[in-house]
């Protein structure tokens, strides 16, 4: 199998399939809040990468508010859109600059769409305190991030899949 990095794998974790759930999407929520109020308090937003972070970051936004903890979320697009207001983040009206944030992941590989979200978050003026994963692959992206300054955290890796 092919992976959106362009390498080749011979495993897939279809990551989706847990957080598009009602059971997955909600303990998503909880765990992934649990991470971010512990390494990175003072965040007031997430947000990632569209499609695979759509569903983390509605989680987390909401089991925030559900919790009187709010962080607003936003949604990192491929690219500005061509039409309204041609918006590269969505959400950003709900986000202030300098605001510190934090990018979720449905899977990390290499880094490479990490490494863009987290660069496209900086051109909007917020402020990336680190990264939340359901699945780092251990192919290479984690060493990425932090050579960014950031850290990443990770609710599984590799080795739990593979043993």
């Amino acid at each position: 199998m092919v992976l959106r990095s362009g390498k080749e794998s011979d495993f897939y974790i279809d990551c989706k399939q847990t957080s598009l759930s009602a059971e997955g999407h909600l303990l998503i929520a909880k765990l992934f809040l649990h991470v971010v109020r512990e390494h990175f308090p003072r965040v007031c937003a997430v947000g990632g990468p569209t499609l695979g972070a759509d569903p983390l970051v509605s989680a987390v936004a909401t089991w925030s508010a559900i919790n009187n903890d709010p962080l607003d979320a936003f949604i990192i697009r491929k690219g500005a859109k061509g039409h309204g207001t041609g918006q590269a983040i969505e959400g950003l009206a709900n986000v202030k600059k300098g605001c510190p944030v934090v990018v979720m992941e449905d899977v990390v590989t290499t880094g490479g769409s990490t490494l863009r979200s987290i660069s496209r978050c900086r051109e909007a003026g917020l402020n990336v305190e680190g990264v939340v994963a359901l699945v780092d692959r251990c192919e290479g992206g984690r060493q990425s991030i932090e050579e960014e300054g950031i850290k990443l955290f990770s609710l599984y890796s590799r080795e739990d899949f593979l043993g």
